[in-house]
């Protein structure tokens, strides 16, 4: 079997990996694929937002599956185009990943279906929308309503900060993704992030759950980014609380996107009044992918094409996860989330990948003659996995300290509390 990768990031390598390692694959082709997904997969220099490009490639190599990636294409409908062309594929359709392309079209799905979630508006009126702050209390979480690349969010514990955020994105911060703007209520409680995956028919098969670190900083300080690192299992979310999310929460969306083929990523705040919704994703999260696909026991091929074969029930027996752990952790440009620079030399990274139960994962590099070097803000994950947190932690940090290049930066403290405490929402 070929399977066709759409992407170029930590996730996309995770992914490719996965597929790789599956006896019915015998290749891989990534498009466009970065320095390490060339170790899995074929290379095809076709960005993953050249939807013509795509299209195109995939009708020259004729994959037996075609997994994309990232967001935004499956927003542009790339899926519906590969479809259309006779292509197997893993990824919702345009229409249906609307539920993370417009956060206020996901809230109006959640009101349809009866989903706990945070009270919010959407406005395009700074004056309007500041006032429906001011009925929060003068505090809340304020987001660019349409793909912000994972920024566009801020989390404002006083009124000043988030009347400057819904000015920023109205006067376009964002651009288009930010032409609309969501003042959400603040919820408080441990953090999750838990997937499913579905077949287009309403069966769904629920995956683990990771929690991502979404600040910069130790101790959950400085700007959001991208995410900085994550851990899976979470211990917060136990599997009735799961399971309940499945019921009510995972397969009622679903059916009101139906068909929805592929994962499924609900964003979670545990609060006291149980799970409320703060967010859906319409592909798998970055570096989320990082920590779960190391962890699935069984066949990534099998599970992936069942859901886009339209035949989920038949893969059920194989999904679940082992009883281990895994961390991930972020080694980030110099700079990042702001200005940064590219082309630097990275070193280390066959020692690092030496390190049992490690597994290093590109996001934004390249190749420069025999030399890898930095090509973006966050630019390897570096995943461990052990049978404890504490002891997936040693190995992703033992792997990690043998990686160099000039303005590493990195968290010391990804999973360090996860036993103790989940994450808040002041952490997003």
């Amino acid at each position: 079997m070929k399977v066709l990768v759409v992407g170029s990031g930590g996730r996309e390598h995770a992914l490719a990996w996965g597929l790789a390692r599956s006896p019915q694959v015998d290749e891989v082709v990534a498009a466009p694929g970065n320095a390490g997904i060339a170790g899995v997969a074929r290379l095809e220099r076709v960005a993953a937002d050249d939807l013509d490009g795509q299209v195109a490639l995939a009708g020259r190599e004729h994959p037996d599956l075609v997994v994309v990636g990232p967001e935004a294409p499956l927003v542009a409908g790339l899926a519906d185009r590969l479809r259309a062309g006779g292509h197997r594929v893993f990824g919702p359709s345009g229409a249906a990943a609307r539920i993370e392309g417009s956060k206020s079209f996901a809230k109006e799905v959640m009101a349809r279906r009866g989903v706990p979630t945070a009270r919010a508006g959407a406005f395009d009126d700074a004056g309007k929308a500041v006032a429906f702050l001011d009925e929060l209390g003068g505090i809340g979480v304020v987001k660019a309503d349409g793909l912000a690349a994972g920024k566009g969010v801020t989390v404002a514990t006083d009124r000043a900060s988030a009347v400057a955020a819904i000015e920023e994105c109205l006067a376009g911060a964002f651009g288009e993704a930010g032409r609309v703007v969501l003042v959400e209520e603040l919820l408080e409680g441990p953090e999750v992030s838990l997937f499913g995956v579905t077949d287009g028919n309403g069966n769904c098969v629920l995956l683990d759950a990771a929690a991502d670190h979404k600040r910069i900083g130790d101790g959950d300080t400085g700007p959001n980014t991208g995410g900085m690192g994550a851990y899976s299992p979470v211990p917060t979310l136990d599997a009735e609380t799961a399971t309940l999310v499945l019921d009510t929460v995972i397969a009622p969306v679903v059916d009101e996107l139906r068909p929805y083929v592929g994962v499924l990523f609900v964003g979670l705040m545990l609060t006291a009044d149980g799970p409320k919704v703060l967010e859906f994703n319409c592909r798998f999260g970055d570096p989320e992918t990082q920590v779960l696909v190391p962890r699935m026991p069984y066949d990534l091929f099998s599970l992936f094409e069942a859901c886009a074969r339209g035949w989920l029930p038949d893969a059920t027996g194989h999904a679940g996860f082992d009883e281990g752990a895994a961390v991930t952790v972020v080694l980030a440009s110099g700079g990042y989330p702001g200005g940064y620079e590219t082309g630097v030399p990275i070193e280390g990274l066959t020692e690092a990948s030496s390190v049992a139960g490690a597994t290093v994962f590109h996001a934004g590099t390249a190749r420069s003659g025999d030399t890898v070097v930095t090509a973006g803000g966050r630019v390897l994950a570096v995943s461990g996995t052990a049978a404890t947190i504490d002891d997936a932690r040693a190995v992703a940090y033992r792997a990690a300290d043998r990686i160099t290049f000039e303005g590493k930066t990195y968290r010391r403290d990804i999973g360090a509390h996860a036993g103790s405490r989940g994450r808040s929402s002041r952490d997003r």
